[in-house]
């Protein structure tokens, strides 16, 4: 890879890293404990529930996409980023520029 594509990616990294932060700050706080004396109905209140287990999903998902993306930003230098971790053909920079957590191409993630 190029220089300037290595530095493109690492921008690209950074904001991903910067966007995912915020997204979990925002999942921690949807996720609270429902306190019980809230004083909402009985279906309110299992909607409340419902919603809460949806964003403990989102917030699991990113935080994984969190961890994903600071191994890519330490392995940026590597001679192997960038190779596919199944096929090790190249990964076009389209993708890597679009998910660069992701270490395989297109066709081994499906």
């Amino acid at each position: 890879m190029s220089p300037e594509e290595l530095k493109s990616i690492k921008h690209s990294i950074e904001q991903e890293l910067v966007e995912t932060t915020s997204s979990i700050e925002h999942y921690r706080n949807l996720t609270k404990p429902i306190a019980p004396e809230n004083a909402i109905g009985r279906i309110s209140r299992m909607d409340a529930i419902n919603n809460k287990s949806i964003n403990e999903a989102a917030l699991k998902k990113a935080e994984q996409k969190l961890k994903n993306l600071q191994i890519a930003l330490n392995n940026l230098n590597d001679s192997d980023f960038g190779i596919c971790a199944k096929c090790n053909q190249n990964i076009p920079i389209g993708r890597i520029l679009l998910m660069p957590q992701s270490r395989f191409c297109v066709q081994c993630a499906r």
